[in-house]
């Protein structure tokens, strides 16, 4: 006769394969988002043997994204005395979480995006009427407005969770 499978465990199935598709939704892969629902919510760091049989996964496939979510500093590596195995344990603070990826996209994603625009409208900057320069006040706008979302951001992300959530409670309350 077949133990049954946990209550929790059932309900950590749903969650880790909704987390794989919300990450697809915030830039990351399907795998990588799965792996970081599995080990956020392991009660013990887990090995890549151990990811691959739960995610039914290569190991390829598990090695990759492990190791990007390290390089995201979302996961750790952990050793053990006498283990030669890796064992891979995830933030678990919600907050930490949020700081983390808040960061990690702002480098990868935002600040390029910056240097872009400043870039455009440096190179049009002479510009003194018709579509050059529209283009020009656009790319300045643009600029502007991300630089203005870079700031909000890093003053969200310097603080700490109980006054960012009192922060927002009094923007949307």
């Amino acid at each position: 006769m077949s133990k049954q499978q946990p209550a929790w465990e059932k309900a950590r199935e749903g969650f880790v394969a909704q987390w794989g598709s919300l990450g697809t939704q915030w830039g990351i892969n399907r795998t990588m988002a799965q792996i970081h629902a599995l080990l956020m919510t392991a009660p013990q760091p887990m090995c890549t043997d151990e990811v691959m049989e739960k995610l039914q996964i290569s190991r390829g496939n598990a090695h990759t994204n492990l190791k990007e979510l390290v390089a995201w500093n979302l996961v750790r590596i952990i050793t053990h005395k006498g283990d030669r195995k890796e064992y891979f344990e995830a933030e678990k603070d919600v907050w930490k979480i949020f700081i983390t990826i808040t960061r990690e996209r702002k480098r990868r994603e935002i600040e390029p995006a910056i240097r872009l625009l400043r870039d455009c409208a440096a190179q049009t900057k002479d510009e003194t009427s018709g579509p050059g320069r529209e283009f020009n006040q656009q790319m300045k706008d643009l600029d502007e407005f991300l630089s203005f979302g870079v700031k909000v951001g890093d003053t969200v992300i310097a603080m700490k969770h109980a006054s960012a959530l009192q922060w927002a409670m009094r923007l949307l309350g």
